[in-house]
């Protein structure tokens, strides 16, 4: 458990698999966590995310992890699903590499944390940070040794649940995390070195 959890609940994680999948689609609940996205924005164009909103997207989801791949990570307090974080190779996020605003820094194999999704009994509560410290460690697991992430920064109000699903800076900042680079206003880039 890391420090910043609030919770007495110490967190496991496990991935997102066939076996895990009811699990997600509790978490994630009747309208897909926000909106009907099912974790789908960074996977397809807009237009097909747009298109697929809802149902559509959670099928495709399905499809994902049925296929094998794993697609993020959940984590459970006392046995129960209570947080998602998306993390992988960024080529995984085929709208990710086509954006503008969040291009490549540069040649180094990274890693990607593209949301972070909490049930509503657990947040406010820290486990943002030990979320994305499960998403490390998952990482070191499989070999990876840059983890990057894309945080939108507040700037004095409070973020809509639509603009925060990649979480804060100072979220990252709690489990390690440096700014590399400010593309814009409201996103900042930041990596972890796995040693």
């Amino acid at each position: 458990m890391c420090p910043e959890n609030k919770s007495s609940d110490p967190l496991e994680f496990r991935p997102l698999t066939s076996e895990t999948w009811r699990d997600f689609e509790k978490l994630f609940g009747e309208s897909g966590a926000c909106g009907g996205c099912w974790c789908m924005w960074w996977r397809q164009t807009r237009r097909e995310f747009d298109e697929r909103h809802g149902e559509k997207n959670r099928r495709a989801m399905k499809r994902l992890v049925d296929s094998g791949e794993i697609p993020g990570l959940l984590a459970y307090a006392d046995g129960e699903a209570v947080g998602w974080c998306s993390v992988g190779p960024r080529e995984s996020f085929s709208s990710l590499n086509r954006s503008r605003v969040l291009k490549r820094l540069d040649d180094a194999p990274v890693w990607s944390i593209v949301c972070l999704f909490l049930a509503k009994s657990h947040r406010r509560l820290g486990l943002t940070t030990a979320l994305i410290r499960g998403a490390v460690d998952y990482v070191r697991r499989s070999g990876g040794k840059v983890v990057e992430a894309y945080p939108t920064r507040p700037r004095g109000k409070k973020l809509e649940a639509v603009s925060s699903f990649m979480g804060v800076p100072v979220s990252f900042e709690r489990a390690g995390f440096v700014e590399c680079a400010r593309p814009s206003e409201a996103k900042v880039v930041m990596r972890y070195h796995i040693m």
